[in-house]
C-alpha cells in the first residue's frame, strides 16, 4: 500500500514530479511512493489503479507548475473545468478519502488562486505548501521529505528500517543491540561479539571470539581452549564453543580417487 501519491499534470512538470518521486522512494522505499507511470504495471487497468492507490494514501502531493491551471485538453478546453481530468479527480479523491494534501509549487513565482480552482478542489488553494526549485532542489526536496516523515508516522519508521536495513518488519530483529554492540545468532543462541573473527547474522559457521593460543583449523581433532570452557572438533563441520564442549562427527568422505578418509 502506497503513503504517498505524487500527482501532476502531464506536460506541466512531470519532470519535478519524478525527481521528487524518486527522492522520496530512496528514503521510504519505491512502494510506498506512488506515481502512476512508475507503479501502474503493464496490462493492469489504468483508472482503477489510479483511484484505488489514491484511496489508499495517507497523504498526496500536487506538484503544481506554471501551466497546471492554464492547461487544456485536445479540443482547447481548460483541463481543470472537465470533471474527468485526472489531475482534478486525484485530488478530490484525496480529499474525500481524508488524505493529508500538500502543494508543492514549483519556481518561486507559482500560486494558487482559488478563484481559478474547480468548488470541489477549491480548498486546495489553503492547504499549506511546500515549494521546490531547482535552483535550492536538494534543500527542499530534504523539507519535503522531512515534513512527510513528521505528518505520517508510518513514513518515519520505513525510513529507519531502511537505514538499519531491517527491511519491512516493524520492529528491528531480536539480535539487534541498539548500543550499537553486533550481536550473533546461531538457532537459540545469542552472544554478544567483542572482537574475533567470523560470520555474524542468522546461521554461524566458524567464529572466534576472542580465543588465546594458536587455532587449528585444519583435518583432525581440534583442541582449543576458549575462556572457561575447551572445544574439541572432529570431522569438517564448523562450530562455536564459548562454554563446555562439542564432539561433532560427520561421518567419512571420499576424496577425487574414491578413497574413503
Amino acid at each position: 500500500m502506497p503513503e504517498i501519491f505524487v500527482n501532476y499534470r502531464t506536460r506541466d512538470e512531470d519532470s519535478t514530479a519524478t525527481l521528487i518521486e524518486r527522492e522520496l522512494s530512496r528514503r521510504f522505499g519505491t512502494d510506498r511512493v506512488f506515481r502512476a507511470s512508475k507503479s501502474i504495471k503493464i496490462g493492469q487497468a489504468f483508472p482503477q489503479e489510479l483511484l484505488i492507490a489514491v484511496r489508499r494514501s495517507s497523504v498526496l502531493l500536487a506538484v503544481i507548475g506554471r501551466q497546471w491551471a492554464n492547461a487544456q485538453t485536445a479540443d482547447g478546453r481548460r483541463a481543470l473545468d472537465d470533471p474527468a481530468d485526472w489531475t482534478r479527480r486525484e485530488i478530490s479523491e484525496a480529499f474525500d478519502s481524508g488524505a493529508l494534501v500538500v502543494p508543492v509549487l514549483v519556481g518561486r513565482d507559482t500560486r494558487l488562486d482559488p478563484r481559478d480552482l474547480p468548488p470541489e478542489i477549491a480548498r486546495l488553494a489553503d492547504c499549506q505548501y511546500r515549494r521546490f526549485d531547482t535552483r535550492d532542489a536538494e534543500s527542499n526536496l530534504r523539507r519535503i521529505g522531512d515534513d512527510l516523515a513528521e505528518a505520517i508516522p508510518q513514513l518515519a519508521l520505513a525510513e529507519r528500517q531502511i537505514t538499519t536495513g531491517f527491511g519491512s518488519t516493524d520492529a528491528p530483529p531480536e539480535d539487534f543491540d541498539r548500543s550499537g554492540t553486533s550481536v550473533v545468532r546461531a538457532g537459540e543462541y545469542r552472544h554478544q561479539q567483542s572482537g574475533g573473527i567470523g560470520n555474524i547474522g542468522h546461521d554461524v559457521g566458524t567464529f572466534i571470539n576472542n580465543a588465546s593460543g594458536p587455532v587449528h583449523t585444519g583435518p583432525g581433532p581440534q583442541h582449543n581452549t576458549i575462556r572457561n570452557g575447551s572445544v574439541e572438533l572432529h570431522g569438517d563441520g564448523s562450530n562455536y564453543l564459548e562454554h563446555g564442549t562439542v564432539n561433532s562427527e560427520f561421518g567419512s568422505r571420499r576424496d577425487r580417487e574414491g578413497r574413503r578418509r
